[in-house]
């Protein structure tokens, strides 16, 4: 069993369904009792159910990360039903694209509201919390696309991912003085449904990807790929090692980058990644 899962209390926010449920199974593999939280309660309910089906003792909560008496009230309700919480995952996010003068004001709002500030309200709750008892973990879900320019496709969203890993970072810091750990997971490409339900704000736009040169990786590796690194108590967690040479090539001359990029897009290479029978078959596993 895991020191870092075994007989802990986790919150996924966000887990009803794809890479949060999937983390959610792999946490409880590795011993811990998970509260599941979803603005959809049928979702938590379901992946709760999957949980408790192995043997885990797990409970689905409804949260609507824009309202904060709602992450209040699902916060409270996991430590009521699970004991104080060692681990919180802020994992609940939304995703759009277009071209970005097609891109509303209010759409850049919603973005911000869900995928930076949902996890701000959360994080305002549990955050005391573990200071008092001088131990815990937090996890804050990024992306790919706030590491690196590509997403010129979806800035908005890349923007708010990027103060994502930001945020993530200066918490690490700060958080360390407390014995409190801080994981960000940036996520590559992974197959999820996550863009069967995305909004379009432009007509025929080309969705850009992180890299031809990176392969579709599955929700469960995913999930491993996180909960090793917490173990580790690495910071920082992108999903496929080649993040970091990109990360080195950006830092050396990041005009460079852009120009490389922007030459590859008008080659007919818009950053597609490859992909496996056994990656498709696995999001049905």
């Amino acid at each position: 069993m895991s020191e870092t899962f075994a007989g802990k209390s986790a919150l996924i926010i966000g887990a009803g369904q794809n890479i949060g449920r999937r983390i959610a199974q792999e946490w409880a593999a590795r011993g811990a009792r998970v509260a599941v939280a979803d603005i959809s309660r049928d979702g938590a309910e379901d992946t709760a159910e999957i949980l408790r089906k192995s043997g885990t003792e797990a409970v689905g909560l409804h949260c609507n990360v824009l309202d904060e008496a709602s992450v209040a009230a699902t916060i409270d309700a996991a430590e009521q039903a699970l004991g104080q919480l060692d681990i919180h995952m802020n994992n609940a996010g939304i995703l759009s694209g277009g071209n970005p003068e097609d891109i509303p004001l209010s759409e850049w709002r919603r973005m911000f509201d869900v995928n930076l500030f949902g996890m701000v309200r959360a994080n305002n709750i549990v955050v005391p919390r573990m200071i008092a008892r001088g131990s815990g973990h937090i996890v804050n879900t990024a992306s790919f696309a706030g590491l690196y320019p590509f997403a010129a496709s979806r800035i908005h969203y890349a923007a708010c991912k990027a103060a994502v890993v930001s945020m993530s970072q200066n918490l690490a810091l700060y958080l360390k003085q407390f014995g409190i750990g801080v994981s960000c997971l940036c996520p590559g490409p992974v197959m999820t449904t996550s863009v069967d339900g995305m909004k379009h704000f432009s007509e025929n736009y080309v969705m850009r990807a992180p890299g031809s040169h990176l392969q579709v990786m599955s929700q469960q590796e995913t999930a491993k790929v996180l909960s090793d690194a917490m173990e580790a108590s690495r910071i920082l967690v992108p999903t496929h090692h080649e993040a970091w040479a990109t990360l080195i090539e950006v830092a050396t001359d990041p005009d460079a980058f852009v120009e490389k990029k922007h030459r590859e897009f008008l080659a007919g290479d818009p950053g597609r990644p490859g992909i496996t029978q056994d990656v498709i078959d696995s999001l049905n596993a």
